[in-house]
């Protein structure tokens, strides 16, 4: 099961392939940067579900140009 469920994270991004790319780039960013969490605890270890906790959880927004 995927955790955090997708109706979860949908609620914060209307676009799965927005979705995607944000996780994308939030993961690459945790990588290069293993001290810029935002969540003080994750179920997840890898740095996908990581960044896919952080925006089910509202703590990373798209900005529309």
């Amino acid at each position: 099961m995927l955790y955090p469920p997708l109706d979860k994270i949908k609620e914060n991004v209307n676009s799965k392939y927005l979705v995607v790319t944000l996780a994308a780039k939030r993961a690459r960013e945790l990588q290069d940067n293993p001290d810029s969490n935002l969540l003080e605890r994750y179920t997840s270890y890898k740095p996908v579900g990581q960044s896919l906790e952080e925006i089910a959880q509202g703590k990373i927004h798209i900005i529309e140009e």
